[in-house]
């Protein structure tokens, strides 16, 4: 009998990614409890949607504040914290699992801080990006658009490869052409979503960020070039 023990599911996760992972998927369950009572009785109900109206962006706020010059240090954290809310647990078990399938991806080509910067400053980005050009798009929540970034990120560590193998580059980009497609067919059919302009935004975030975060630092992506 062999005594190495069974590999772990999640042996070979990144830490990072599963803090994140942690913080969304807790964030749900309270969600998901307090909307059947066991947390916070009858007024649990509500506890999702004051969530959204608390901690999601809303492009009239952003037009508010870029308009009057105020940046009000609650406001600007909804950059941040609008990537735990979301609408619905199967909304956020789709999230869930893009996230961990990108995050492992990412999460071990790049460090930690790479990681948090993908998902972050992408989701931010995003959101900025999206109350600019859509001002009455109303509210934004929910992962994805970090998602996206982590995607940028991705894409990039593909991009790399084909172009070290001198195969076709523009296989990289296959993931984001569907998954663009999906989106904007989705949005067609239920009605107008422009929430693809953050996405497709954090997306090249993240894609332009991997630059600086690649082992070896930008200069090593140029002598990539140089002998390419």
């Amino acid at each position: 009998m062999s005594e190495n023990p069974p590999p772990k599911a999640f042996n070979s996760m990144p830490p990072v990614v599963m803090a994140l992972f942690g913080l969304i998927a807790g964030t749900e369950l309270l969600f998901t409890f307090a909307g059947t009572g066991i947390l916070g009785g009858p007024d649990g109900i509500g506890w999702r949607y004051t969530a959204i109206e608390n901690y999601a962006v809303n492009t009239t706020l952003v037009g508010w504040m870029v308009e009057n010059n105020k940046y009000p240090l609650e406001h600007l954290a909804r950059f941040v914290s609008f990537s735990f809310v979301h609408s619905s647990m199967i909304n956020t078990a789709v999230a869930c699992a893009l996230f961990l399938a990108m995050g492992k991806m990412v999460g071990t080509a790049f460090s930690a801080v790479a990681v948090l910067v993908f998902f972050f400053v992408s989701a931010g980005m995003g959101a900025i990006c999206y109350s600019l050009a859509v001002p009455e798009g109303g509210w934004l929540f929910g992962s994805f658009t970090g998602i996206y970034g982590l995607i940028g990120a991705y894409t990039f560590i593909v991009w790399v490869s084909l172009r070290i193998q001198n195969a076709p580059q523009g296989q990289a980009f296959y993931l984001i052409a569907i998954l663009m497609g999906v989106q904007l067919g989705f949005g067609m059919i239920l009605g107008d979503n422009d929430s693809w302009i953050a996405d497709l935004t954090a997306f090249v975030t993240g894609f332009i960020l991997s630059f600086f975060f690649v082992p070896g630092g930008f200069g090593s992506v140029l002598e990539l070039f140089r002998k390419s």
